[in-house]
């Protein structure tokens, strides 16, 4: 039985074949007709790209610039403690925790129209002074912000007039959310500011940062 010449197969290379490997760790080279002869080349390594270093610089904020944005926050919480009405009436023991603060309360209500004054000296003072820095900035807008947003509320009551049964429960409700949220707003600024870090208060950062 005749062999097949394409099923002969050699096992053992020769040795000129050893002496000229094909495939290479820096190229490959392709032969093809006189005319059409070309090396291909291929990089065994990946190309390395350019690395990146990311500086960050944390700057300390001063002293003064935490006090006057801590001080921003008082106002909105002042305004606000009204919300807290039917919650101090029914857990009493909850006005004790006002007591650190109560001399600089009643310095506020002493002054007439401390809000009004308060308000634009803030907005005009602070906010539209570009003598301040962001920092404070921002801060104090925010507290204007959160000061607006406590006015709409009372007048929504005002408008609607819930009066007494179903009306004033949710009046209640409406109060105590209210309260809570801003004794939240209040110590989580509270706490950044004092930290020298950035409060973002919900639905008031933004609008804040329209401002600026």
């Amino acid at each position: 039985m005749a062999s097949n010449p394409l099923l002969r197969l050699s096992l053992h290379p020769s040795p000129q074949t050893l002496k000229k490997p094909y495939f290479s760790s820096t190229s490959v080279a392709v032969r093809f007709p006189h005319s059409l002869r070309s090396t291909i080349k291929i990089s065994p390594r990946k190309a390395q790209l350019p690395s990146k270093t990311v500086c960050m610089s944390y700057q300390t904020v001063p002293a003064t610039e935490r006090l006057i944005s801590v001080a921003a926050y008082f106002l909105p919480f002042f305004n606000g403690l009204q919300y807290g009405r039917y919650l101090f009436a029914r857990y009493p023991n909850l006005g004790l925790l006002l007591e650190p603060i109560l001399p600089l309360l009643s310095f506020y209500k002493s002054i007439p129209y401390a809000s009004f004054v308060a308000f634009f000296a803030l907005y005009l003072g602070i906010v539209r002074n570009p003598s301040f820095s962001r920092y404070v900035r921002f801060n104090s807008m925010q507290a204007v912000v959160l000061d607006v947003l406590l006015v709409l509320p009372l007048l929504i009551q005002r408008i609607i007039n819930p009066g007494k049964g179903l009306g004033f429960r949710f009046l209640v409700m409406g109060y105590n959310a209210i309260f809570v949220f801003l004794v939240a707003c209040f110590l989580y600024s509270l706490g950044f500011c004092i930290l020298g870090r950035t409060p973002f208060l919900p639905f008031v950062a933004e609008a804040a940062e329209r401002q600026l």
